[in-house]
């Protein structure tokens, strides 16, 4: 040990003590003593705490700021217990101590011991007040730390400070602007916690504004506080005053903190400037997983997947490891992409990080899961999640409804309620796609009621929308007209497109029409209402109503979306139009298929030319039906992957009939699970039937 401290010693004379240090203010101290403060010293840089500790119980009288230098590190490293048996041995205790104490508790998460701690303070000074209050707001006690503002002896900036970010962490922007306005000296950080606060409740308008006055004022922005101005300029995309801020970051000096250089990541990104995010990245020597998960972020924003993905397995590969905002955006990037094989390779990375039980991550699991049609593993991640918030349960009862598992999204709903967890907006929608996708017609209106009354959630359009699709696909067009007349607010082009599209299931043309009326009045370019109306007359074989519709939309100067499928083998997107023949694999597909048409025949399987939506005869009608794009992508896709496999198709539009009962019996002939995915949700074939019920 001696030799340990004698070297140690010796290490340490190199080291700078500045004078206000507590080795140096020890005047009590012995020179044998003071080496083991400046060991001690050494050792806690280093991240020694146990062997510090074992030096700093030798030295006889330690000084009282030893003491609070190891009470600070024992804190630090989440040893509570150690610092405050260290904290009771104390001879004497000054307030900075029991300050010092305090925080430690809080910032270990004792609250109660916190309280217990300032209620036993033989004397407080302003710190002692403001850390206490502070702590209250960090745990969400804001009466608690309202109360105790309020009785305070002595308040200077740094204590009105901690109740204003109090209030803004808690959502109680108004209380702080009222008590910022009251404010009698205000700082940069009075200031920056202001912009911030709006700035994170999309109030870029009132941020900009704060953030011009403090500018007019002469007080000059911090880092943090250029980051929230530009977070707010992000938000209102408006790109000629973020661009501004960044010349006066770029003055200022500033344009080298990594914490500015993110919000201006963000700020292009959302502009739709991904290109400047990018040139910014490329500009830092010293990258970190914050400035590249930003990137990443970015790239996700503007819809560049690959781009995003791309930059995740750099930083990989240079050595930074994810964080879970990393991995969470990474997921996003593979639900957009539809790339399954990409979201489980990078789940194995978040389990070999330890990020699999961290709720942010499991979530972000479960979209990626549920969105590509895997629907096995998004359950298996769901339930072995320990820790779930609202965002979980929304999560996996919009991932039931897409993928037409309609009655675990209810047991869902039922489990949420038993926890007490509260639902939202998001939850009310993903129930009633869940019980518009499977028939359950009462179950819908039971909901829609709940909805109704539930004062802590606000009925919008979209709920109106869905209930819509419920009466519509159901077959009640009348009801569902009737209860758009009782909407209390005005119907939207969602609500009357969810009538139109339930017209075009049924084949009702006067009501479509009246539907289609409504969107064009609203929203005379509106391409989606067009083709739904054309299809509508198409099935009625009103081809001269067809022809009228297709003319009045090339006089909008409307352009048919190109009905397309793919599927995705080997990270390889192989896409298809309705009688393709770019593939290599063309003739190999076509002989499948004429495999697959006789196979099907003899099942009884007759084409409904129906769906031929030209005005043809019968054999270019059954010719053009053999050739629809989401049979070219299953045919390819039964060619080109292994025997038993899933086979995974995604399509822009909506699956048409024909297709959906040939890709039916085609599952049961093969053996294989078909999964299809069309612009509103997941079909599962397997075994002959769909998990749609046949009712989409």
């Amino acid at each position: 040990m001696k030799k340990l401290s004698s070297t140690l010693c010796r290490l340490s004379s190199n080291l700078t003590t500045r004078p206000s240090s507590p080795i140096a203010v020890a005047k009590n101290l012995s020179m044998e003593d003071i080496c083991r403060g400046k060991s001690i010293l050494y050792l806690l840089r280093n991240k020694d705490i146990d062997e510090a500790h074992r030096i700093f119980l030798q030295i006889p009288s330690a000084d009282i700021h030893l003491y609070t230098m190891m009470i600070n590190r024992f804190s630090q490293a989440n040893r509570i217990g150690d610092a405050l048996q260290l904290f009771d041995s104390m001879p004497r205790r000054d307030i900075p101590c029991w300050n010092s104490m305090i925080k430690s508790c809080i910032d270990c998460g004792y609250l109660c011991l916190a309280q217990k701690l300032f209620a036993e303070m033989p004397e407080r000074n302003v710190i002692s007040w403001t850390t206490i209050v502070s702590g209250l707001a960090k745990f969400g006690c804001i009466d608690a730390a309202e109360k105790l503002f309020n009785t305070m002896p002595d308040r200077d900036t740094a204590a009105w400070n901690s109740m204003i970010t109090g209030y803004c962490e808690n959502g109680r922007v108004h209380d702080a602007q009222l008590l910022f306005e009251k404010m009698p000296h205000r700082n940069v950080i009075s200031w920056t916690a202001m912009i911030g606060a709006y700035a994170q409740i999309d109030d870029s308008n009132k941020a900009l504004c704060l953030f011009q006055q403090m500018w007019v004022r002469g007080i000059k922005p911090t880092s943090s506080t250029f980051a929230c101005a530009l977070t707010a300029c992000a938000n209102s995309t408006d790109s000629d005053l973020g661009i501004q801020i960044h010349a006066t970051v770029i003055k200022t000096g500033y344009d080298e903190e990594n914490f500015t250089l993110t919000s201006l990541i963000n700020f292009y990104a959302n502009c739709e400037q991904i290109e400047s995010s990018s040139k910014l990245f490329e500009e830092v020597e010293n990258r970190n997983v914050v400035l590249w998960t930003a990137l990443i972020t970015g790239y996700g924003l503007n819809g560049r997947h690959e781009e995003a993905l791309d930059e995740f397995y750099k930083m990989v590969r240079s050595g930074i490891m994810p964080n879970q905002s990393t991995f969470s955006s990474s997921l996003s990037s593979c639900c957009g992409l539809e790339a399954l094989d990409r979201g489980k390779r990078i789940h194995a990375a978040v389990i070999k990080q330890g990020f699999d039980l961290d709720v942010f991550v499991g979530n972000s699991l479960v979209v990626m899961y549920s969105k590509c049609g895997d629907v096995t593993d998004c359950l298996k991640i769901f339930n072995n999640m320990s820790i779930r918030n609202l965002v979980s349960w929304n999560s996996i009862i919009v991932g039931c409804a897409q993928n037409g598992y309609a009655s675990q999204a209810l047991e869902f709903f039922d489990q949420m309620s038993a926890f007490h967890v509260k639902p939202d907006e998001i939850t009310f929608v993903g129930l009633l796609n869940a019980c518009s996708h499977s028939r359950m017609i009462g179950k819908g209106r039971q909901i829609f009621q709940m909805l109704k009354e539930n004062p802590s959630v606000d009925v919008r359009a979209e709920h109106y929308a869905c209930m819509v699709d419920i009466l519509g696909r159901s077959g009640n067009l009348e009801e569902a007209e009737e209860f758009i007349g009782s909407m209390p607010m005005k119907p939207n082009v969602m609500v009357w497109l969810a009538l139109l599209s339930a017209c075009r299931v049924h084949c009702n043309v006067e009501i479509a029409q009246k539907a289609a009326g409504e969107i064009f009045y609203l929203d005379p370019y509106n391409s989606a209402a067009y083709v739904l109306l054309s299809n509508i007359y198409a099935s009625a074989g009103r081809w001269n109503d067809v022809a009228q519709t297709r003319m009045m939309m090339r006089s909008h100067g409307i352009v048919k979306i190109q009905g397309s499928s793919w599927i995705t083998v080997n990270e390889t997107r192989y896409e298809f139009v309705c009688g393709d023949r770019s593939n290599p694999l063309s003739t190999e597909i076509d002989k499948k298929l004429d495999w697959l048409d006789e196979k099907l025949k003899e099942y009884g399987y007759i084409c409904e030319k129906t769906f031929a939506l030209h005005d043809v005869d019968d054999e270019q009608k059954e010719y053009s039906l053999k050739y629809h794009s989401e049979k070219l992508a299953v045919a390819f896709g039964l060619l080109v992957t292994a025997n038993g496999s899933t086979v995974r198709v995604m399509k822009n539009l909506r699956v048409c009939g024909d297709c959906h009962a040939a890709i039916k019996l085609i599952s049961m002939i093969v053996g294989r699970e078909i999964v299809l995915r069309d612009s509103s949700r997941f079909h599962h074939f397997r075994d002959g039937l769909c998990s749609c019920g046949d009712y989409w």
